[in-house]
């Protein structure tokens, strides 16, 4: 990681859901560093992904979740990377589809307050049936051609993420248009005063 692209500080840390993806959300989590840097932001992150409701207690999220949570992370962001550079995975396919077995948590239906209906788990979730509920969202991705044929990698300066371009035109360049984007917009105005 070089100088400029990561002076981020707290902004660097905020968790992000905007790769179009959860399994794709959950790579975003290691760049520029580390977000799931303990049990609870693992729990914040299952939240914003919509894995589980907010405020689900997931009392037994610890180092041992985490330690799942990257070791996928890791695997997914291999099986992607050699699907858009069109070599093999390696192992790493084999490991995502033996978590994709496991299957995800159960739903129910639950009454809000106001009346309404929201959705609510069926007991509290085990570490294997969210991590299965991920892998089978890269399973899902990436057999799918249409979606797979949205990838595409951001075009931010040492960024190594990768996104889903649902863009009207599919002209997205970055992961996101206020962190590598605004980048990229400060460095051609810099340029352009220079010259």
């Amino acid at each position: 990681m070089t100088g400029h692209a990561y002076r981020a500080g707290a902004s660097a840390r905020v968790l992000r859901f905007d790769c179009g993806r959860v399994c794709l959300d959950l790579t975003a989590t290691a760049h520029p560093v580390e977000r799931l840097d303990g049990p609870d932001r693992l729990r914040q992150w299952l939240a914003g992904a919509g894995l589980v409701p907010p405020g689900t207690p997931l009392e037994r999220a610890g180092p041992g979740w985490l330690a799942a949570f990257r070791d996928l992370r890791t695997q997914i962001a291999t099986v992607v990377g050699a699907e858009l550079d069109g070599r093999p995975p390696g192992h790493a396919l084999d490991r995502v589809n033996a978590v994709a077995r496991n299957p995800p948590p159960p739903p129910r239906a639950v009454r809000r307050a106001d009346g309404t209906l929201g959705r609510g788990l069926s007991g509290d979730p085990d570490c294997q049936a969210l991590l299965g509920a991920v892998a089978r969202d890269a399973v899902e991705l990436l057999t799918d051609p249409g979606a797979r044929a949205l990838l595409r990698r951001c075009a931010g300066q040492d960024c190594p993420l990768v996104y889903l371009d649902t863009s009207r035109g599919r002209r997205r360049r970055w992961c996101s248009g206020e962190t590598c984007g605004n980048r990229e917009r400060v460095a051609r105005h810099r340029r352009s005063r220079r010259g």
